[in-house]
């Protein structure tokens, strides 16, 4: 008889820190992780959060080469994922491969941890309620 082995739980491995996680912590001062899994039962991931403000970053690759983000399947998956998020209280914000290490993106990421609104966003407010 041969002996089995036990079950184990695996734990996802803690990713090691990379330039734009340690780009957070420099210029944002906060944690930021990469492979965050926010939903195991469906084992989602964002490509970065911000567990402590629930802040995640998901990077949309292959958006000229008709990548998976871009194909329906992935596009509609992408939907659930991210409409799932939303009813967790995840705020999902999303980027390119080539503005992701941006100024316009660590940006983004300062506003919504400080509540502020982009000069951008103030002036579509106020020409929609000048309508």
């Amino acid at each position: 008889m041969m002996p089995t082995k036990k079950q184990t739980t695996k734990k996802p491995a803690q990713s090691a820190p990379d330039a734009f996680t340690r780009l957070c912590a420099s210029e944002l001062r906060v944690e930021c992780v990469r492979e965050h899994r926010f939903y195991k039962k469906r084992r989602w991931r964002f490509d970065y959060a911000i567990p402590a403000h629930k802040i995640a970053l998901e990077v949309e690759g292959g958006v000229w080469t008709q990548g998976r983000h871009t194909r329906p399947k992935g596009f509609l998956n992408d939907i659930t994922k991210y409409n799932t998020a939303a009813l967790f209280g995840w705020r999902v914000f999303r980027c390119t491969p080539s503005t992701l290490m941006t100024r316009q993106t660590l940006h983004l990421i300062k506003c919504a941890i400080s509540g502020a609104i982009l000069p951008e966003a103030k002036d579509y407010e106020e020409n929609t309620q000048k309508r």
